[in-house]
């Protein structure tokens, strides 16, 4: 009786042992942080404000490769292989998804309900449908809007500060956005406001951005504005190119639009934006509720200004934009 006693003890504490082995292996594997983009991977890395999720938690005292790893996946500008990704990420599994934008969001809500989801993006994100309310968000998902609704007025009403007289404007977009929908409607409704004629031109490929400039030049178009989305982003050099060639003033929702380009830029700070957010992973992989983190809102708006790119078009920088500009690029 004693030995199958004693036989049952120490298989009890092996078993024991075990399990509390498991777990401490568990309790101290690196923490996956799935990245899902739309756009294609930026290269270098380190020179893209989706760096700033890594680089933020190093600065909060975690250690790549011990305590988290990024699991990074890009859809180049292909909106139709995010779902493939999100479930990719989800299947691993990850511990957080962290995703670009309204295309990326919803792919990420569509392949997990359970795994927390943050997001940076999006024009309208209550109206979107992607959180229930800014202040509670409710589910798995919450992140940081930029505010696109509200700034895409902004940049109508500083290009028209260039060119006063225009009549017609072109409206670049990504029929693949789905929150493209609103934000056209609302920079169309300030073009009529101000008694302008918006030609939209939807793009979703390379070689449809290409056809969509003779398009503009034959509405009549004066200007272009695009609307901030991660393909369209991923082509800025490409639409700057066209905007000069085919000397068309160009405002984009991204300030970086400048620096590869474009005429001007005005838009919410993404490397902040990424900093902030990487705040959220941190609090999330402690235990906290995404849909109890209020959806946070951009702090800084940028305005880049490409002081070549206006000589190429005949245009001086209006003084009230220059007053206003974070950088001028010569």
């Amino acid at each position: 009786m004693r030995k199958s006693w004693l036989l049952l003890a120490g298989l009890a504490l092996a078993i024991s042992l075990s399990a509390a082995g498991a777990a401490a292996q568990t309790a101290g594997r690196p923490r996956r942080i799935g990245f899902l983009g739309s756009r294609a991977r930026p290269e270098p890395l380190e020179s893209d404000p989706y760096s700033e999720v890594p680089k933020t938690l190093r600065e909060l005292g975690y250690v790549e490769g011990r305590d988290f790893v990024m699991e990074w996946r890009f859809a180049a500008g292909d909106y139709g292989r995010l779902p493939s990704l999100a479930q990719e990420l989800a299947a691993l599994p990850v511990d957080v998804i962290v995703a670009d934008g309204t295309p990326g969001t919803r792919a990420a809500q569509a392949a997990t309900k359970s795994i927390p989801i943050l997001f940076v993006g999006g024009a309208d994100v209550v109206g979107d449908g992607l959180v229930k309310s800014l202040s509670h968000p409710g589910g798995n998902t919450t992140g940081c809007s930029m505010l696109l609704a509200d700034t895409a007025a902004k940049q109508f009403e500083l290009l028209h500060t260039w060119v006063p007289k225009v009549r017609n404007v072109a409206v670049l977009y990504n029929p693949g956005n789905p929150a493209h929908e609103a934000l056209l409607k609302r920079v169309i409704d300030a073009a009529e406001a101000r008694q302008i004629h918006a030609v939209p031109l939807g793009a979703r490929t390379p070689a449809e951005i290409e056809k969509a400039f003779p398009l503009a030049v034959e509405e009549r178009s004066e200007a272009l504005i695009w609307l901030t989305d991660s393909f369209l982003f991923q082509q800025a050099r490409q639409t700057a190119e066209l905007s000069i060639r085919n000397r068309l003033p160009s405002v984009s929702g991204y300030p970086e639009y400048a620096e590869r380009g474009g005429l001007m830029g005005y838009g919410p700070n993404r490397r902040d934006l990424y900093r902030r957010l990487a705040g959220y992973v941190d609090q999330v992989l402690k235990g906290a509720n995404p849909g109890d983190l209020p959806v946070q809102q951009p702090t800084t708006l940028d305005l880049y200004v490409n002081r070549k790119t206006a000589r190429d078009l005949g245009l001086a920088i209006p003084p009230e934009v220059l007053v206003l500009a974070n950088k001028v690029i010569d």
